[in-house]
């Protein structure tokens, strides 16, 4: 059984931008990662990230996959704007069995007892990736730095395991 990210984003230019190197190490090390995206589901640079990409509409209820994802990565303005994200990250914080992460400056304030600040150190090959795909997205490419930052839930079944570290 392999390990499974799902990441829920408004578009595939964020993932890119801010959390793209945590989905191609999560990749390269072996989990099956799934992005569900509004925009562009069929996003040349996600691909270049090693992703699967589905609709958001279509592949949104995350249980629909037949699996319960380890890690779920979104947005934290998607969480604030789109009850189902947020029932969705409320439900799995309340299962205390897979790891949330989120992305962005502002931390709802409901979260803000449950998630820590935590970064994600990039392999070079992640940042190289990352280069190319931001560029393949008509992005900066200097955003490709040496981490990326997010807020992090720690699972009970998970704790220990992830490669997100405190910031």
């Amino acid at each position: 059984m392999r390990y499974r990210l799902v990441v829920v984003a408004p578009t595939a230019n964020e993932v890119i931008k801010y959390a793209g190197g945590l989905v191609f190490d999560r990749g390269m090390a072996g989990w099956d990662v799934t992005v569900l995206v509004q925009d562009d589901p069929t996003a040349r640079a996600l691909q270049i990230l090693g992703a699967q990409t589905v609709d958001f509409e279509s592949g949104f209820e995350w249980r629909g996959f037949g699996f319960h994802p380890q890690a779920v990565v979104t947005a934290g303005s998607l969480y604030e704007r789109d009850d189902r994200v947020r029932e969705g990250v409320q439900r799995i914080l309340g299962e205390g069995e897979t790891e949330v992460t989120l992305w962005g400056d502002s931390l709802p304030d409901e979260l803000d007892s449950r998630i820590g600040m935590v970064r994600h150190r990039l392999s070079v090959a992640a940042r190289a990736f990352k280069a190319q795909a931001l560029a393949a997205a008509s992005l900066p490419t200097d955003s490709a730095g040496l981490a990326e930052v997010f807020r992090c839930s720690r699972s009970k079944s998970w704790d220990g395991l992830s490669d997100l570290v405190p910031a």
